[in-house]
């Protein structure tokens, strides 16, 4: 390992560990230095690399310094866009992984939802109605996702709910490239989902949420190669 990167391991592990706890400050660069018995240059790549994982960070000032950070679930969401952008997550992964993740979190929600936790998915479907009245297309998708993201929230899981928010992050990827769709069915799908959570029907709940993902991506997936196959027509 280069002595940047056995530094940041060590200091990953003093926060693994509990030796560094959200909030407390790292000593000052000089002392980190003689520590790790590297240079202040050395030190800094560190840090750099540290922040740039969210883990610290990196206040200027009489007061500043570098600190440890709160958890953030946003990170694990802009780590799994890097690897869609890099080409490490095909769209039909994508697809996949939607699919499972929705059927166990459908089936804590019909166990764990609240009446607050259903009036807020139907407030997102009815504002999700307005948008499609409205012609208005990126709100309509932002609301699709955002309604995946409040059912995530009823696990009241953060794992869980992180890696929804990745997966819908991805999803804004993609639906960026491949552009609009008529997507009818999802609002009555919504509203039979939404009957079936209320009457904590799992099976029922269940099946309607895969079908609808199960449809909706089959059309996704037919743009996607639609769309692959103009790209490589212009460029030949």
């Amino acid at each position: 390992m280069r002595a940047a990167d056995e530094i940041e391991a060590q200091i990953r592990d003093l926060i693994a560990k509990g030796q560094l706890r959200p909030g407390d400050k790292l000593p000052p660069e000089r002392d980190l230095a003689q520590r790790f018995n590297v240079s202040r240059n050395t030190l800094r790549e560190a840090l750099r690399a540290l922040e740039q994982a969210k883990l610290i960070e990196l206040r200027k000032g009489a007061h500043g310094g570098a600190f440890v950070l709160h958890g953030d679930a946003g990170t694990v969401a802009n780590s799994m866009r890097d690897l869609y952008r890099l080409g490490a997550i095909t769209p039909q992964q994508l697809t996949d992984a939607r699919i499972w993740l929705s059927k166990v979190i459908v089936e804590v929600a019909c166990e764990m939802a609240t009446t607050d936790d259903l009036l807020r998915l139907q407030a997102n479907v009815d504002a999700t109605i307005a948008a499609d009245a409205r012609g208005d297309f990126d709100e309509r998708a932002r609301l699709n996702r955002e309604f995946h993201l409040v059912l995530a929230s009823i696990t009241r899981n953060p794992i869980i709910e992180s890696a929804m928010r990745g997966v819908m992050g991805i999803l804004a990827d993609f639906i960026q490239q491949i552009g609009p769709s008529d997507n009818a069915f999802i609002i009555p799908s919504r509203r039979r989902l939404l009957k079936h959570l209320n009457a904590r029907d799992t099976l029922a709940a269940t099946a309607e949420m895969k079908k609808s993902l199960v449809r909706l991506h089959d059309q996704y997936l037919a743009q996607w190669t639609a769309r692959q196959a103009q790209t490589s027509d212009a460029r030949r």
